[in-house]
């Protein structure tokens, strides 16, 4: 997991951190990985285990393969927008995941 600088919030009080996460999940088709954020990483996994996470990640068991802490929500946002479309990492945990060479 990796910290980054808390900031604060305009009135001066201290910003929530947020985290974004990679879960991973082998299915039939093969290695599923799914990229979100939340400010309560351990209970959103419970929640996309217990089928009332995204709907994307219903009926699946997942685990958490990677996250960021991050200073604010806006921030996290940005960054789950980035991870999303970085392929090329998603396979590389996946492959980690299986126990295979990244």
């Amino acid at each position: 997991m990796t910290a980054h600088d808390a900031s604060a919030k305009p009135d001066g009080a201290p910003a929530e951190a947020a985290f974004v996460y990679v879960l991973g999940c082998l299915t039939a088709q093969g290695y599923r990985t799914y990229v979100g954020w939340t400010i309560d990483l351990e209970q959103r996994v419970a929640r996309h285990n217990a089928g009332t996470g995204a709907k994307t990640t219903r009926g699946r068991t997942w685990c958490l393969l990677y996250a960021e802490r991050w200073s604010s929500r806006r921030c996290a946002m940005s960054r789950e927008w980035y991870l999303k479309r970085d392929r090329p990492m998603r396979r590389g945990l996946a492959r980690t995941a299986q126990g295979l060479t990244p």
